[in-house]
């Protein structure tokens, strides 16, 4: 008798590699919103969207993932009921696994097939993720100055202070991240104007993108 254990381990990683799948499905999904639409499905022409609305472009294949991507990991649970059985073994478990193995398996090749398709044809609009960016008026750099404010010797208490204060009026639209912290007596104490701009360069977080691919698909 084989311990179920190694099976439910077995199934357990199929449910991690299916949330996988999943969480990259939701992200196109949330990338095709109208508002954001940084990244899209591929839409041939002629191809439907929503059945009422003709001017929708749905992300039916990423939606179509996150479905199977839940039956995947819906199996996870019997497959670690089936490691408790009686006297050694009863065959209380063979029942489910006769439909857990072929379902998990092909669902999940399915999953991932279709998953390469939707990356291999991804359409992307760098000139929105841009746009995106600026609407926040430099709010995603709050971060890095906030580290240099502790790094320049405030206490992490008052720098969250100094960097919260002149974030809050441009959330309410009311100027320019970069411009508010240049004007703000206590920032100023640590650092100069070139040290809060170079704070907002872009370049720093994609500095090492170029490595990554590299360590994902290898030399091209």
């Amino acid at each position: 008798m084989i311990p179920r254990d190694r099976h439910a381990m077995y199934f357990a990683t199929l449910g991690v590699i299916a949330a996988s799948v999943e969480r990259l499905a939701v992200e196109v999904r949330h990338l095709q919103r109208t508002e954001v639409l940084e990244a899209e499905e591929f839409f041939s022409e002629g191809q439907k969207g929503s059945s009422a609305m003709p001017h929708k472009r749905n992300p039916v294949l990423s939606e179509n993932l996150s479905g199977l991507s839940r039956m995947v990991r819906a199996y996870v649970t019997p497959a670690l009921e089936n490691v408790v059985l009686w006297h050694e073994r009863d065959i209380s478990h063979s029942s489910a696994e006769r439909m857990m193995a072929p379902d998990a398996t092909v669902t999940l090749d399915f999953a991932l097939v279709r998953l390469a398709g939707l990356i291999e044809k991804l359409l992307v609009y760098p000139q929105n993720m841009q746009k995106n960016l600026d609407r926040l008026g430099g709010l995603v750099h709050s971060q890095r100055v906030l580290v240099a404010l502790t790094q320049k010797g405030a206490s992490r208490e008052d720098a969250y202070k100094f960097v919260q204060r002149n974030a809050m009026p441009v959330w309410r639209g009311e100027g320019d991240f970069q411009t508010l912290l240049k004007h703000d007596a206590d920032v100023k104490k640590y650092l100069s104007d070139a040290e809060i701009e170079e704070k907002f360069d872009l370049g720093y977080h994609l500095k090492h993108v170029d490595t990554i691919f590299k360590r994902v698909f290898g030399e091209t």
